[in-house]
Parts: structure tokens; C-alpha cells; sequence
């Protein structure tokens, strides 16, 4: 591969957002032109009943000419859901996941021992 292809796939500038079995990559990236895009790449594991995993990719390329409608769109639609739905995930898997760590947390923690004396208020 040539210099000049190998800094045309070098990200200028990264960040992550890892949620849950999604992982975002968003990447600055410059074009032959030396001029900046943006790609948001989505990534998904999957996990099959052997134990071995693979991962699904889906991709977006963001030109500059349109990143002030790109994201006007994206601030329209986010505050429609939370306007209308709140910031709570109501999906049932992550119900599914919520009851399981719940599980999982009171398994771990520590029991209590002993014996509660009965009250009754009206004594007091």
C-alpha cells in the first residue's frame, strides 16, 4: 500500500462509546484532499451456542457540507423521544438484564443473620 493510501485510513481523532454489546467508533478521517470527514461505525457482538462470538459492522460517512443538518436531525429526534418517552429504557432486554444484575446483586450480598425483635408502635 502506498504513504499516501496508508494516511487516507489513519484516524485524525477518536472516541468510543461502548454500550452494552454495542460499541460506537467515531472517527475523524481525512480525505485524499487532506480535507476531514467523519465516520460512526457501529459495532455488534454476537455471540453463537458454541461459545465463539463474531461481530456485525455497520458504517456512516459524514461529510462537512452536511454536518449542520446531520445534526439539527439528530437534535430533532432525540428530543422527540425524550420529550415524549424520558431519558428511561423501557426495551424489554434491558428489563431482562436490570432483573438478572438485581439477581445477581443480592446473591453477592452479604446476608443478614440473626433474629428482629417484634415491635408493636403502640408501646412506644
Amino acid at each position: 500500500m502506498r504513504e499516501n493510501d496508508m494516511l487516507e485510513k489513519e484516524e485524525i481523532f477518536s472516541k468510543v462509546l461502548r454500550a452494552g454489546r454495542r460499541t460506537y467508533f467515531f472517527d475523524v478521517r481525512a480525505t485524499r484532499a487532506e480535507d476531514y470527514y467523519i465516520t460512526i461505525t457501529e459495532s455488534k457482538k454476537f455471540t453463537e451456542e458454541d461459545g465463539s462470538f463474531h461481530f456485525k459492522k455497520h458504517k456512516i460517512y459524514l461529510y462537512k457540507e452536511d454536518f449542520a443538518a446531520f445534526a439539527d436531525i439528530l437534535g430533532e429526534m432525540t428530543d422527540y423521544v425524550l420529550s415524549n418517552k424520558g431519558e428511561e429504557v423501557i426495551s424489554e432486554r434491558h428489563q431482562k438484564d436490570y432483573k438478572k444484575e438485581y439477581v445477581e446483586h443480592r446473591e453477592t450480598a452479604p446476608q443478614v443473620t440473626g433474629s428482629f425483635t417484634d415491635i408493636d408502635f403502640d408501646d412506644i
